[in-house]
């Protein structure tokens, strides 16, 4: 299976790449993004790329992939919503609709988050446009595409946000993670399991296009 990932200096795209790099049946692992990962590997390729909205000049690369994890997101905390429809939305379908286009036997896999508004009406704005940027991307000719919405992520293997109000976040609750993986299993999960589960998802597919925290763990 080849890979495209978006999003791999992110705190779940770290852990998507970390899995992917580790899975033999992951054949090739493209990245594209504005920064370079920190991991080298032979199986690893980057393609530095600043426009979200055009991927025109690359295109000859992005043919013969299986699977796109689509892990590039940004909090909704202090962006309008003019702003934050522009990086989740713009920016995702931008990328989906090339790939659909170039290779329609493709899995897309976009990581958003619980709570999306699937009617896209909701007073929340995120989840409103969480819901619309899902409901367009299940629209595109793709062999099939999964929407992940994982609630609380616990970072393992040395796994870092890059957003530093973030990791201070995920620093002071760490020693809580334990109490909620067992007052409330169905709510946690780990990067690393959401990174396999893409993997399993995007090769053996799986019974609906959305999944939830618990889904991601028992897959």
């Amino acid at each position: 299976m080849k890979v495209i990932l978006f999003g791999a200096t992110g705190m779940v795209g770290q852990g998507a790449l970390r899995e992917c790099l580790l899975d033999p049946a992951v054949e090739l692992v493209l990245v594209i993004g504005r920064n370079p990962v920190s991991q080298h590997h032979a199986r690893l390729r980057e393609i530095r790329h600043d426009n979200f909205l055009d991927y025109s000049e690359i295109e000859s690369e992005l043919v013969g992939y299986d699977a796109c994890f689509f892990c590039l997101g940004v909090s909704s905390v202090g962006l309008s919503e003019e702003r934050y429809r522009h990086i989740t939305y713009d920016f995702t379908l931008a990328a989906a609709r090339t790939l659909s286009k170039l290779n329609p036997a493709m899995v897309f896999i976009y990581v958003t988050g619980r709570g999306t508004d699937s009617t896209a009406q909701g007073r929340l704005m995120w989840a409103r446009v969480k819901g619309e940027t899902e409901n367009d991307l299940l629209k595109l000719p793709f062999k099939a595409a999964y929407m992940f919405r994982p609630a609380a992520i616990q970072p393992l293997h040395g796994i870092k946000s890059k957003t530093a109000w973030v990791q201070a976040i995920y620093v002071a609750a760490a020693p809580l993670f334990g109490l909620l993986k067992r007052a409330a299993p169905k709510y946690v999960t780990t990067t690393e399991r959401i990174g396999r589960a893409m993997i399993k998802v995007a090769r053996d597919g799986y019974r609906r296009p959305v999944l939830e925290s618990d889904d991601i763990n028992q897959v």
